[in-house]
């Protein structure tokens, strides 16, 4: 299981499926437009 989360505001974009237990940041749409 993987997590997605967002660098500016930590929220959790999205859970995806894997075969580690792993978590990336990204930005989240919300972020995205500031």
């Amino acid at each position: 299981m993987g997590t997605i989360i967002c660098q500016d505001c930590q929220q959790v974009i999205e859970d995806y499926e894997d075969e580690k237990v792993t978590t990336l940041y990204g930005t989240c749409p919300t972020c995205d437009e500031k």
